[in-house]
């Protein structure tokens, strides 16, 4: 399918959305800004996987579906492939996006990074928290699309992502039995 959308609307879309859910709307619960962000992520990747999915006989197994969302899936949203897919073949899959698109444009405060070279180790792990929680937001809706993606194809699942290295990011899907 051609490019429906343009990706810098896209971006500036989920940046205010993540900016007014923890800033505005739930700026003392940041749970609850989480849970939001991700119900509409999912009801976005429940949509786009009915779209794309649409003249697809449906999926024998979980392996074939996950393979779907790596290849397919995965280049119509970010325009490449997942970079590596990893199981152990009990449920349990981690998908490796070593250049994560919407993390290449998410900024942390240069003065919260100036200021922890000068500060003690305590608080220099209080800034790096804070700023892991900035970007984790970031990454609620993706673990939506990916779970509404996931559930539309009959794998009800659990998604988390993890953060070591920007822009690298790694999704961690858990199969629910």
């Amino acid at each position: 399918m051609g490019r429906e959308v343009a990706e810098s609307c896209v971006d500036g879309v989920i940046i205010e959305m993540v900016s007014a859910y923890c800033d505005r709307f739930y700026s003392t619960k940041p749970e609850l800004a989480a849970r939001r962000i991700e119900a509409i992520g999912f009801q976005v990747g429940h949509q786009l996987s009915e779209r794309y999915t649409v003249e697809r006989p449906r999926f024998s197994d979980h392996l074939e579906a996950i393979k779907f969302i790596c290849k397919d899936f995965w280049t119509v949203l970010f325009k490449k492939q997942i970079d590596n897919l990893k199981t152990n073949h009990r449920g349990t899959f981690v998908l490796q996006d070593n250049c994560f698109r919407w993390l290449t444009r998410v900024s942390i405060d240069q003065s919260v990074e100036n200021t922890n070279a000068s500060q003690e180790n305590s608080s220099e792990s209080t800034s790096d928290n804070n700023a892991a929680q900035a970007v984790n937001m970031h990454l609620y809706f993706p673990c939506g699309i990916l779970r509404g993606a996931l559930t539309n194809l009959g794998i009800p699942c659990a998604v988390t992502a993890d953060i070591s290295n920007l822009p690298a990011c790694a999704f961690l899907i858990r199969i629910k039995a």
